[in-house]
């Protein structure tokens, strides 16, 4: 079959070269909303993190390189067609299995299915690439679906939702993409898969021939490298992710930047070939990797770096998807292969783990491995281009770094994070935000049972604000007035044991730790511990003390006469086991778990005196009960239940108060030796 007779056949079907783009697309939103943020998202809700996160990790990328790697070089669905169906097939699934409960074991196994349909589909695609681009505008082709699969990726309703739903976002697409892959006929995937039939490259400033390939392979892994790593950083670092990539106009901002730069990229590809381009997304990553290589002033330059970062990747992403196609020189599909298996394996999957690598022991990329990087990726190609091109990216890398070696001169020493401001960032990082709200609705039940509120100043001065998406949980203004540091901790060990009906999951795994180093759960405890009332000046009055205002309302609080009236100390009998038992009874799980932890263990009620409870029975007394059950007792361990109704309030005092006039009731087990009050 002649050259002229595939083209009349591929431009017989024109629908067939935007199957190509929607393929292509498609591929990019799978692994990045779904491989490098739903699942891992999803391994976070099993509470699969820290040490349990690296082997689910390490199998995905074991998948990744073994199959780009043996793919092209396997006999098994030797045809493009249902190999890449196979592909798509098995993605799908993988998505689908997220869905489920899954174990450590279930999850490798998952991650090693993500990596070994991703390797195959990504090799398989790449290496075919005309079967579905057709051959009328290939480059421009890839450019629209490496700039349309990011500008998907960053649409705000998909970015930022629940990794069910990204997870069933990607197994639909992949299931459609199963579909637009048989949009070609027989006839062109004979012609496409012949190792015989040469493949005509793209019209290029310069030979194929000229690039050689370990070149090019390290370009491509030294770019991934750089992506990942300031990728990483940008994702781990709340103040650098509150700049880039939260709110809907950096979301819809970068996706038109990522967009724009990949139709650049098909014009620099045509007009100055590959070696300027690799250039080019080279100079923008290592600007942007500069900006954020400060972790103290970082912050500030973020916006700046969330212009070049898009930029930058989108360059290098249009390459990298058209190279082993458009641009190797290559007319044998099998060798074709074989290269896209090396780039995508080392580049792709050694690359990005490096990079992550990098950006979690270092927390920001050092200015000379940027340089390095660059002489890696420039010193080869841009000598066999224009002289003055090759002096004016040296310029500008020199400018570069006489700019950052400036800035560090001038920016003072850093000082590590305290305690609390570590723990600030566990609290953004795992999303407590989406259930907990920091702000004191004025004028509101608020006041009394969360308050006292703080000015909108203050609230704004915060980076980033914390005021939170919704109120699923108690506020958490205040929180460290209210419960004690061991009440907190063994919440987020075991949430619906000390709040009965909690839906809070377990948040144990933060308090996994070497010895002798505090864990994240003690950081963020010492966070929550900070939210207090502000201290009113010295000399001020009791009127400008928020938190001495705030406790004496409580103090002057009691239930109407109409939840007493509605109040039955049975009712409230039950509402001791469910809400109070596991510290206040014998046997209690929460009493007997930090029993040597409690300031004071907590009285059984079947003796008293309790507290400054009045031991005479009355109303003082029975109003002082109440106040404990609904405010709990500052200072000590005993916790509020705000949330509970007034009546159950009054239900729980009636019965508390039966207790105290009858200590030898049979309803509550002794105490036992030793735990006298």
């Amino acid at each position: 079959m002649t050259l002229s007779t595939q083209r009349d056949l591929a431009t017989s079907r024109p629908a067939s070269g935007w199957c190509g783009v929607a393929l292509v697309a498609i591929t990019y939103v799978y692994f990045l909303i779904f491989a490098q943020f739903a699942f891992l998202h999803r391994l976070a809700q099993l509470h699969l993190t820290d040490a349990h996160l690296k082997p689910v990790m390490a199998a995905m990328a074991l998948g990744g390189i073994l199959f780009s790697l043996v793919a092209p070089r396997t006999e098994v669905l030797s045809a493009p067609r249902p190999r890449l169906q196979l592909a798509l097939t098995l993605a799908a699934a993988a998505a689908l299995l997220t869905l489920v409960p899954l174990t450590l074991p279930g999850s490798i196994a998952v991650a090693f299915l993500i990596g070994a349909s991703l390797g195959t589909l990504t090799v398989t695609l790449v290496t075919h690439l005309r079967l579905w681009l057709g051959a009328s505008n290939p480059l421009l082709k890839v450019g629209l679906g490496t700039g349309l699969g990011y500008l998907l990726c960053n649409f705000p309703p998909l970015f930022t939702a629940s990794p069910e739903t990204q997870s069933l976002t990607a197994a639909a697409l992949c299931l459609a993409a199963v579909l637009l892959a048989s949009q070609t006929t027989p006839v062109i995937m004979a012609a496409a898969a012949s190792p015989r039939i040469p493949s005509t490259a793209e019209p290029s400033a310069e030979p194929a021939a000229a690039l050689i390939f370990p070149l090019v392979l390290i370009a491509f892994t030294a770019l991934i490298w750089l992506d990942s790593a300031a990728f990483f950083i940008i994702q781990s670092t709340p103040a650098l992710k509150a700049g880039t990539w939260q709110g809907t106009t950096h979301l819809c901002l970068n996706g038109v930047l990522h967009l724009a730069a990949a139709l650049a990229s098909v014009h620099l590809l045509r007009r100055r070939g590959l070696s300027t381009t690799l250039a080019a997304a080279l100079l923008a990553l290592a600007a942007a990797c500069l900006l954020l290589s400060n972790p103290q002033s970082a912050a500030a330059r973020a916006p700046l770096a969330s212009l070049f970062y898009p930029v930058g990747v989108s360059l290098y992403s249009v390459a990298l998807v058209a190279y082993p196609a458009l641009f190797s020189g290559v007319t044998n599909a099998a060798e074709r292969g074989r290269r896209a298996g090396w780039i995508y394996a080392i580049g792709g999957w050694c690359g990005s783990a490096m990079g992550i690598g990098m950006g979690q022991h270092l927390g920001h990329i050092p200015p000379a491995f940027v340089l390095f990087a660059a002489a890696l990726i420039l010193t080869p190609h841009l000598l066999q281009t224009r002289r003055r091109e090759l002096l004016a990216t040296a310029a500008v890398l020199l400018a570069a770094a006489a700019v950052w070696s400036t800035q560090k001169a001038l920016t003072p020493a850093s000082t590590p994070l305290t305690q609390a401001e570590r723990g600030r960032q566990v609290y953004i990082s795992e999303g407590c935000i989406n259930c907990h709200s920091q702000y004191v609705r004025p004028n509101t039940p608020d006041v009394l049972l969360w308050g006292p509120t703080q000015p909108l100043a203050d609230l704004r001065a915060q980076h980033p604000p914390l005021i939170g998406n919704r109120r699923q949980g108690p506020d958490l203004s205040e929180v460290g007035s209210r419960r004690s540091p061991l009440w907190l901790r063994a919440h987020f060990y075991a949430p619906p044991q000390v709040s009965h009906g909690s839906i809070m999951p377990s948040y144990a795994y933060l308090f996994r730790t070497q010895p002798g180093v505090p864990s994240r759960g003690d950081d963020l405890i010492a966070y929550l511990q900070t939210l207090c009332p502000p201290a009113s000046a010295p000399g001020n009055g009791q009127d400008s003390d928020p938190g001495l205002t705030h406790l004496l309302a409580q103090r002057s609080w009691q239930p109407s006469p109409a939840a007493y009236a509605a109040a039955t100390a049975a009712h409230g009998q039950q509402l001791f086991t469910a809400e109070c038992a596991t510290c206040h009874a014998a046997d209690g799980a929460t009493r007997n778990q930090w029993r040597t932890s409690f300031r004071r263990l907590p009285p059984i009620p079947s003796v008293g005196p309790l507290l400054d409870i009045p031991s005479q029975p009355g109303p003082p007394q029975r109003d002082r009960l109440a106040q404990i059950i609904k405010f709990g007792i500052p200072g000590t361990d005993m916790p509020g239940h705000e949330y509970l109704p007034d009546a159950d309030v009054a239900s729980l005092t009636l019965w508390l108060q039966q207790i105290i006039l009858h200590p030898n009731s049979p309803s509550i087990r002794p105490i036992p030796h030793g735990e006298s009050q």
